[in-house]
């Protein structure tokens, strides 16, 4: 959505079971996140210092959880930056679609794990901020 804002990014606080013998996350389709997801990855073995994303999605929505460890996630519509500080399993951000994004900061060991709406699609990204912003002022 062109008109997306990174103030309609959200965190979504993830229902977490908490036992003796450890905790469980459960997360559904239009219940937790506000989509169907068709989709799930994850990245991890991520060097220090390295960077992620650096794109942005057309149609996608995503629920990005750090399911391991930390990353910032730096959310730009074009005019405002924000930027997210993932480091609880619990908890995920929400991304709707039509902002640039990039993933950094991760800690040794930390998994990104991704929930999205759409299945993989090249035509769904742009690759370059010019494209985006180019995007964003039609």
């Amino acid at each position: 959505m062109k008109s997306t804002s990174v103030f309609d990014a959200t965190l979504i606080q993830l229902p977490a079971i908490s036992q003796e013998k450890g905790n469980i996350t459960a997360i559904n389709s239009n219940i937790e996140v506000p989509f169907d997801i068709s989709r799930v990855y994850y990245l991890y073995d991520v060097p220090g210092g390295a960077a992620r994303g650096g794109h942005a999605h057309i149609e996608l929505q995503q629920l990005i959880v750090a399911a391991s460890g930390s990353f910032d996630i730096i959310l730009d519509d074009g005019i405002v930056k924000r930027t997210f500080s993932l480091n609880r399993p619990n908890i995920g951000l929400y991304m709707p679609s039509g902002l640039w994004r990039e993933l950094d900061n991760f800690s040794s060991g930390a998994i990104c794990l991704v929930l999205a709406s759409h299945e993989y699609s090249e035509e769904d990204y742009l690759r370059t901020y010019s494209e985006f912003k180019e995007w964003k002022n039609e």
